[in-house]
């Protein structure tokens, strides 16, 4: 079921009715979907492949087969096969098969543990069953040919000694680490329908909650989380997303060296940090500005060397969110743990719209979708944190993206470092911008955010697929790698 075609952009979460207008099915998703804490470089190629390869042997698992398992094979389609090898997809699947998730696996073994794949060429199924393992026969990059559902497509089949077919999987990995089986349309099967007190689909809807309400966009998406747990949970997850992307700060602004890949990227962010320490008096008014890029060059050289990361929404844009939050507590007077929740919980219903009308994967719409969704969410958050109202939240968001219509996906090499990691700096200064611009109006604006999530759906879909994630376009193909 492969072909030698361009990608198809399948629109998830969005039905075309008769009218020819966009309508949202009614799929709730949790401000905890949206936060993920995982592993770099990639959500769509490192954490979805972890994922589904996970998913694949408890598939085994459940039918009784995984002690007859004699091979696995995994096959990687459009741009996870172009751009695997450099977003990690290979250890990813490596690790996911021996029962690995994202969310616990230890970052700094996995460098022994490749180590002993490549040496040894077997894996443990399910971390008990050992089978032999190794490259290319084993996991096969299909480098231009694309399954018709997604761009991000993996097939992983089982075998028994005879070569009797055991199990035979496809999924889908469609943006921010989630993964769906193959004939879904819609995250649905990755996310259980739960009916919550301020349902809402689009922008417009959910800033009508608000005003029925009288609740800001940050307490109204509390109240819907409530649905899964109690307030003390709540907050202490929504703290531990905040540590953890003070711990990806600080492990960044500490490391330095060249950053793996081959591309020899030197790490900034250590030095940049002991710069700006030692002009802690600097009269220069722009110098929170450096602060703020120090922050995302953290994160995302982190996460370019395959630390731990918050996946916000994805880990290709994954400094951003963390850098305006850093700016929030650092920055602005009066900041404190209650602003930093109220922060996470906006930013988690502007990234829910996000990705129930558009998609925040960079294969099916571009870096309009990582960076742009981002930039929109930590605006539209900051803006709340400030005390902005739901009106002035949704237009920082607006701002966020308008800004980013059309922006490409093009890494040098396959890998999530040029231009991703200074565009995440690039992208945490307009949003921050876009906040203090919505923070001078009244929230009335002649672009709504509906209107420009869906015009960025569409700009994705017309976007060429070689400016999609698969280092085929722009500066992937114009800049020499070595």
């Amino acid at each position: 079921m492969c072909c030698l075609r361009r990608a198809r952009v399948v629109t998830l979460c969005v039905v075309r009715a008769p009218c020819g207008r966009d309508t949202p099915r009614p799929v709730t998703i949790s401000v905890f979907d949206m936060f993920t804490i995982g592993i770099g470089p990639s959500s769509s190629h490192t954490v979805g492949p972890m994922r589904a390869a996970e998913r694949f042997v408890g598939t085994l698992r459940e039918a009784g087969a995984l002690e007859r398992v004699a091979r696995v094979k995994a096959e990687l389609y459009g741009s996870l096969g172009a751009t695997g090898r450099g977003h990690g997809s290979d250890v990813a699947v490596l690790l996911g098969l021996e029962g690995e998730r994202p969310e616990t696996t230890d970052v700094d073994a996995i460098p022994a543990r490749v180590a002993q794949f490549t040496a040894e060429g077997t894996l443990k199924l399910g971390g008990v069953h050992p089978i032999p393992f190794t490259q290319p026969d084993h996991l096969v990059f299909h480098r231009k040919l694309t399954l018709p559902q997604h761009p991000n497509g993996m097939r992983f089949i089982a075998l028994d000694a005879s070569g009797a077919e055991l199990a035979n999987r496809t999924y889908f990995s469609v943006g921010g680490g989630f993964v769906v089986n193959e004939g879904a349309t819609d995250i649905a099967s990755a996310t259980p329908r739960v009916v919550v007190p301020h349902p809402f689909d689009t922008g417009a809807e959910l800033l009508k909650r608000c005003r029925e309400t009288g609740l800001s966009i940050g307490t109204l998406m509390r109240e819907n989380e409530r649905t899964w747990r109690s307030d003390a949970e709540i907050d202490a997850r929504l703290l531990a997303i905040w540590h953890a992307m003070e711990a990806c700060v600080r492990r960044g602004c500490e490391r330095e060296g060249i950053l793996p890949g081959g591309l020899k990227v030197k790490r900034r962010a250590a030095s940049l940090f002991r710069k700006l320490r030692v002009d802690a008096r600097d009269t220069d008014p722009l110098v929170v500005m450096d602060w703020v890029s120090l922050f995302a060059l953290a994160v995302n050289e982190e996460n370019a060397a395959g630390g731990r990361v918050v996946t916000a929404p994805t880990n290709g844009a994954a400094g951003i969110v963390p850098a305006v939050l850093h700016y929030y507590r650092r920055f602005v007077p009066g900041a404190d743990d209650e602003g930093t929740m109220r922060f996470l919980l906006t930013a988690g219903a502007i990234a829910i719209l996000y990705k129930k009308n558009a998609s925040i994967s960079g294969a099916e719409v571009g870096c309009q979708g990582e960076v742009g969704v981002a930039c929109s969410m930590a605006a539209g958050a900051l803006t709340e944190a400030m005390g902005g109202t739901p009106e002035q939240v949704e237009n920082a968001a607006e701002i966020g993206m308008e800004h980013n219509l059309g922006l490409t996906c093009d890494p040098i090499g396959g890998l999530v470092q040029v231009p991703c990691i200074e565009r995440n700096a690039m992208g945490s200064v307009k949003a921050i911008h876009a906040a203090r611009l919505a923070l001078q109006g009244d929230g009335t604006h002649k672009v709504s955010l509906d209107k420009v999530i869906a015009t960025m759906r569409q700009t994705g879909a017309d976007m060429k697929t070689k400016y999609k994630e698969t280092a085929r376009g722009g500066l992937a193909v114009n800049i020499i790698e070595c």
